[in-house]
């Protein structure tokens, strides 16, 4: 039995994704939180934080900078200077402030993390988009159409990378294909890398956009956030890694008076998983696999239904514009299941299912999808 399959009752508590639904016989496999107790490096190093009884203001220390620097080039081969990294209290806030530090349109690509279109119009730029298409069962980019897009207003491209929520851990290829597009536009490329320790598939690896060569650096916001890989998203703890010195001026200048100090909570909990969690993302990785194919084979078994397979992240994202119904997740909400509208992502139709919970849970899930599409 793995430690995952323990069961956390999250009913009644500070839960988003529980409380949407309370009081209603509705399983919640739509925010992208997992129903899984942190890893335990993570809890005993906060035990010890809270132990010290003082909560002053804080900043971020030696050993933290050292263990992100650690990281990733322990990770990806990707060398930083500790002097690149920005904190931020989330990575949405990273969008956002991305958005305003960037003059100019923004560039982007659906269907796509909300956050990602919302970003702009806060911030008073003007959107420019495309949809990503499907080739031969995967998820493309197109290039064509994002240069047709991009006219000669566009300046920033917002990437995600891995992608949410088609699941896509861009290769090699596709991500110079990229940059060469940014460095021929003269993009600046915000890269929310906020899933890159969920790639599941052995024969995969993640690959920072700013990696990819010098330019690629020099034009590059890459946000990170040990959040969704280590399930601690509601610490508040995210980062920016801006290599060029003038972009990296001008992020923090638009952070100005808005953006608040990182919680100390967050900053132990990120070094403490970046250090000593690897064991267990590992093993968690293994039981989303587990999950990801339990989910693909329900899919693959009913009429009008389909999804592309998932690469990273633990997120399916499901066409089901072939039962014609007129509101989806309501629809699967009247049976029992809660799961995120495409609507919200730029593409009716689809729906996103958080695989990140207990097997019992998930099989109890997908009876439910089962019966929802029958019913269609």
């Amino acid at each position: 039995m793995s430690i995952f399959d323990t069961p956390l009752d999250r009913r009644g508590t500070d839960s988003v994704k529980w409380g949407k639904y309370a009081g209603r016989d509705i399983l919640p496999l739509w925010v992208a939180d997992m129903d899984f107790a942190a890893p335990p490096a993570v809890l005993a190093a906060l035990r010890r934080r809270v132990n010290a009884g003082v909560f002053g203001y804080g900043e971020p220390w030696p050993s933290l900078e050292a263990a992100v620097v650690e990281h990733l080039a322990g990770e990806y081969g990707w060398a930083i200077d500790a002097n690149w990294i920005v904190w931020l209290p989330g990575l949405v806030s990273g969008l956002n402030i991305a958005c305003r530090a960037v003059e100019g349109e923004v560039l982007t690509a659906t269907p796509v993390y909300p956050p990602f279109l919302s970003a702009p119009r806060l911030s008073g730029r003007p959107l420019r988009q495309v949809d990503l298409v499907r080739r031969d069962g995967r998820w493309q980019w197109d290039l064509t159409a994002l240069a047709t897009a991009a006219g000669e207003g566009a300046r920033l491209f917002l990437l995600c990378h891995p992608h949410n929520p088609v699941g896509r851990c861009w290769q090699e290829n596709e991500l110079r294909a990229l940059a060469d597009f940014a460095a021929e536009r003269d993009l600046i490329v915000c890269s929310d890398e906020i899933h890159c320790g969920l790639i599941l598939d052995n024969d995969k690896r993640h690959i920072p956009f700013a990696s990819l060569s010098p330019d690629a650096a020099r034009r590059s916001i890459t946000l990170l956030a040990p959040s969704k890989t280590f399930n601690i998203p509601g610490l508040g703890c995210a980062l920016a890694v801006i290599p060029d010195a003038a972009l990296r001026r001008h992020f923090r200048h638009a952070m100005e008076g808005i953006v608040p100090h990182v919680n100390v909570l967050g900053l132990t909990a990120c070094e403490a998983a970046y250090r000593d969690g690897e064991a267990w993302r590992r093993e968690l990785i293994a039981y989303l696999a587990g999950n990801r194919d339990r989910v693909a084979a329900t899919v693959a078994a009913c009429p009008k239904v389909s999804m592309s397979p998932v690469e990273a992240t633990y997120l399916a994202w499901i066409d089901v514009r072939g039962l014609g119904l007129a509101a989806p997740a309501q629809h699967f909400e009247a049976h029992g299941l809660g799961l995120s509208d495409g609507t919200d992502f730029g593409t009716p139709g689809w729906l996103r299912l958080n695989f990140g919970c207990p097997r019992a849970t998930l099989d109890e899930a997908l009876r439910r999808f089962t019966t929802a599409c029958q019913v269609a």
